[in-house]
């Protein structure tokens, strides 16, 4: 079962993001720079009448990724395919994909870092020359198959920019990196989920939830859901600033919008570890998590707000990071 501040992309989410999504740029909230350059490279393009150049998003989990590839689609009116790059075994795989597209059609890998590099090397000239390359073995020899392609978008998304190859990085001729969002601009979600679920929520209530969302939609419509659950239950036809409170008590997120599994990475890295600097597979053993879940998920929020820092020599707990859990030094303690 997923944890309510995980903000990684679940089953189930895929059906209710669709409907929260906004459809066009200027519904689009949030990531205000890059969204202004962006409208420029589409108002550019449909003026040429040519396809957009492949766009590179990354940014942690949760902030839009996916709904800006919906957006570009929409934008450009072109059909979206969505793949997954894990599920992309083989170059057949990607052939099989590529050979499906029509022109101005918009490809979105989500997890582009997890390619093949056999995979990732076919794509090259698929989004260069728009052509696809594939060795053919007949007979005992071998010879390559180059079959054209029409005119499309590839819209790339990953958590993790550092693990794409620079090859791969390159053939994109635009990046937008996707930061937090404000409280401001949390709120500004929340009202527009509200409408769409016909769920009237007081603004103190709005205010509450932003602040304990780490700034990225998917957790604050999550954790707007399950408050609502609470609300129903209770038969309140409305969120109530109160009803919001005791929901996120139950829920056990606090002021600081940290869960369980923050409040346990910090405090193996003070009691455990001693406020040592301390190297990510230790922690992740100690506290029972994955590694690769700490550093994508966990980390980004507990760096932006000031809780720990990654050094050179491992993470250690900030001096916020004491006074918030209420902890002393343990060095000074022996």
């Amino acid at each position: 079962m997923s944890r309510l501040l995980d903000a990684k992309k679940e089953p189930e989410d895929v059906k209710e993001e669709l409907s929260l999504r906004p459809t066009r740029l200027s519904e689009y909230i949030g990531q205000s720079q890059g969204k202004k350059n962006l409208e420029v490279f589409l108002g550019a393009a449909k003026k040429r009448n040519e396809p957009l150049d492949h766009v590179l998003l990354y940014g942690p989990p949760g902030l839009g990724k996916t709904t800006l590839a919906y957006v570009i689609a929409n934008e450009m009116g072109g059909k979206i395919r969505l793949v997954n790059g894990p599920s992309i075994e083989k170059t057949g795989d990607l052939a099989a994909i590529l050979s499906e597209l029509e022109p101005g059609d918009i490809l979105f890998i989500d997890e582009i870092h997890r390619l093949p590099r056999a995979v990732e090397e076919v794509l090259y000239g698929a989004m260069e020359d728009f052509t696809l390359s594939i060795l053919i073995n007949q007979n005992g020899s071998s010879h390559v198959l180059n079959m054209p392609l029409p005119p499309f978008t590839l819209v790339g998304a990953t958590t993790r920019s550092g693990d794409l190859s620079s090859p791969l990085r390159a053939r994109f001729g635009i990046s937008m990196k996707l930061d937090f969002y404000s409280e401001q601009e949390i709120s500004e979600i929340l009202r527009r989920t509200s409408k769409v679920y016909a769920t009237p929520i007081e603004e103190g209530a709005v205010e509450l939830i932003a602040k304990r969302s780490r700034g990225t939609p998917r957790i604050a419509n999550r954790l707007f859901k399950r408050i609502r659950d609470f609300a129903s239950f209770h038969e309140e036809p409305k969120i109530t600033l109160g009803r919001c409170k005791e929901s996120l008590e139950a829920l056990k997120i606090d002021e600081l919008g940290l869960d369980d599994v923050d409040i346990r990475y910090l405090t193996a890295l003070i009691e455990r570890f001693q406020g040592r600097p301390t190297g990510l597979e230790s922690i992740a053993s100690a506290i029972g998590e994955e590694a690769s879940n700490l550093e994508d998920v966990y980390e980004p929020y507990l760096v932006m707000i000031g809780l720990i820092d990654r050094t050179p020599r491992g993470r250690v707990p900030t001096e916020k990071a004491y006074s918030h859990l209420k902890k002393s030094h343990q060095s000074l303690l022996f």
